[in-house]
């Protein structure tokens, strides 16, 4: 006896279109798809989510909500010092606008652009932060599993 409406589970290798918002630790939104008014679409595996994530999302099929608290190592990882750079003023463009808390697209040594957040700006010295904004901090995820299809 086969079930051919058997629903789809999400597995390594689903592509999962979901809605999300991520919380944090004072129960502020982070960031929010509703927000955006688009949902995500993802493939588990393609590295998108960390692994501790992606194993929550396993299992889960299209109507599941769920809320998964992270740690940050799980989350978006621990800040790390080497993502700190140090840049000389005169490599931004003259009518950039410098100022500290301004995220700015960088191009990254594979051509992908990368953001970084200006976090000092001391003489001719700019300090730009290229660690994700919320690494280093535990978040509650709270999410809606939309649709999920067969990644064969």
């Amino acid at each position: 006896m086969t079930n051919t409406n058997k629903a789809q589970l999400i597995q390594k290798g689903s592509a999962v279109t979901f809605h999300f918002t991520i919380k944090l630790k004072d129960g502020s939104i982070a960031d929010s798809t509703h927000q955006m008014g688009k949902p995500a679409k993802l493939v588990i595996g393609d590295g998108s989510l960390s692994d501790n994530f992606e194993q929550c999302l396993f299992g889960l099929q299209a109507g599941d909500q769920r809320t998964i608290e992270l740690k940050a190592t799980d989350a978006f990882g621990l800040p790390n010092p080497d993502n700190i750079h140090h840049m000389d003023r005169t490599k931004f463009a003259g009518d950039t606008e410098l100022d500290v808390g301004v995220i700015m697209g960088f191009s990254g040594p594979d051509g992908m652009e990368i953001p970084g957040i200006v976090t000092a700006i001391e003489g001719e010295s700019v300090t730009v932060d290229f660690n994700h904004p919320l690494a280093g901090q535990d978040v509650t995820f709270d999410v809606e599993i939309l649709a999920v299809e067969s990644g064969e």
